[in-house]
């Protein structure tokens, strides 16, 4: 007999398998869902809002409390402490209650008003990177503003206005056009790439707990039996309806994202939706070829959980690959998420024509085919369930 002629049989078997076990319900369904309801709620705002700092004012004039005022208004502030002693301030920073102290001096108004250089000073915890990084900026921004408004009181009170006021407080006029995400959201970069990270992640422990579990409960010569005696007749019977499983979960994040959410997608949707195919694919590829040299479900478990970790960190989105050390650089290509980001770059962002981008889908469909490499080998342990935890 044909041994593909059991691939029906095997495909039931497995639903079968996968809907008695509360275990895959939890990975295939329950943890990707969760995962996308909390980014989706985490990031939907695009960028941190209401990061509190504290104002110190030690001069308490109209303009220092103008200046207070104008630094609540920005939407990714709050000033939730106004006082006159620094070491309060301070204290609150230490007890990690606010991410960043905005210092005006004493006599700030009567410097201004005697065109002297009062000194405004601002601080922040850089423990915490990311609020630290935008309150810092935000603060910049209005000691800048501030700065520009002193001086235009300055000009006008000496009669310089019209074109020569605007020359001396902006002599260089700055033109921005941030690229593919005007909006500076970290939601665009963060949740496209690490939702698919996710579907990658359960996906390859999925195929590496199904293996181990055929041979664990020693059904793993039935299971072979079935595919009349073929390996790879019995993977796919295995794999394909957790491959089915995942692509409807990918295709539900690529629609909210670029659908409901509208991230940019300047190739159109199956670019993206090929890549998402072609990561879960890789992902089950990885996870068989680790299965069948390893040996030991324990150690292949272990290992996809270290390449899924790993990959939120080599694979560039939130760290430039480029400004790894050298040996980094080289294995990240190793990591079947790097590449789906560099898809992500070239079709969702930059919109290029597919053909440029052919080498990232060639190797994450080399992903796809490692488990050939191990096939003689996996093929004697199944028929002998042989299980090594």
């Amino acid at each position: 007999m044909n041994s593909i002629n059991g691939l029906p049989a095997l495909m039931k078997r497995e639903f079968r398998r996968l809907a008695d076990r509360k275990i895959y319900w939890f990975m295939m369904i329950l943890a990707p869902a969760f995962c996308f309801v909390f980014f989706a709620d985490l990031l939907k705002q695009g960028l941190p809002v209401k990061l509190p700092i504290a104002v110190v004012d030690e001069d308490n004039t109209a303009l220092s409390r103008q200046l207070s005022r104008s630094l609540d208004a920005i939407a990714q502030t709050e000033v939730v402490s106004r006082t006159a002693d620094f070491s309060e301030a301070r204290k609150a920073m230490q007890r990690g209650e606010i991410y960043g102290i905005f210092h005006i001096p004493r006599d700030f108004r009567q410097e201004v008003s005697a065109a002297g250089q009062p000194v405004i000073s601002f601080y922040t915890n850089d423990t915490y990177l990311l609020p630290a990084s935008l309150v810092y900026k935000d603060m910049r921004l209005q000691a800048v503003l501030a700065n520009g408004a002193v001086q235009q009181t300055l000009l006008l009170a000496r009669g310089q206005g019209g074109p020569q006021l605007q020359a001396r407080l902006m002599p260089v006029s700055v033109d921005t056009h941030p690229l593919n995400n005007p909006w500076i959201s970290y939601a665009i970069y963060l949740a496209s790439v690490l939702m698919p990270a996710f579907v990658f992640m359960f996906a390859m422990f999925t195929a590496t707990y199904g293996i181990g579990q055929e041979m664990k409960e020693r059904t793993a010569d039935e299971w072979l039996r079935l595919a009349n005696g073929s390996v790879s007749v019995a993977l796919l019977g295995k794999l394909l309806p957790q491959t089915a499983i995942f692509l409807v979960t990918g295709l539900l994040y690529l629609s909210v994202l670029y659908g409901y959410m509208a991230f940019p997608l300047n190739s159109g949707f199956f670019p993206m939706f090929l890549a998402m195919v072609l990561l879960v694919l890789a992902a089950q590829g990885f996870a068989v070829f680790v299965t069948g040299a390893t040996r030991r479900n324990r150690l292949a478990l272990s290992a996809c959980a270290l390449w899924g970790v790993l990959s939120f960190a080599v694979s560039g989105f939130t760290f430039p690959a480029t400004s790894m050390p050298s040996l980094i650089q080289v294995l990240c290509y190793l990591f079947p998420v790097r590449h789906y980001y560099l898809l992500y770059v070239d079709q969702a962002l930059n919109g290029v024509p597919l053909y440029f981008s052919w080498q990232p889908y060639v190797m994450l469909a080399l992903f796809a085919v490692l488990p050939v490499l191990v096939l003689s080998r996996l093929k004697t342990d199944l028929s002998e369930n042989r299980y090594l935890p």
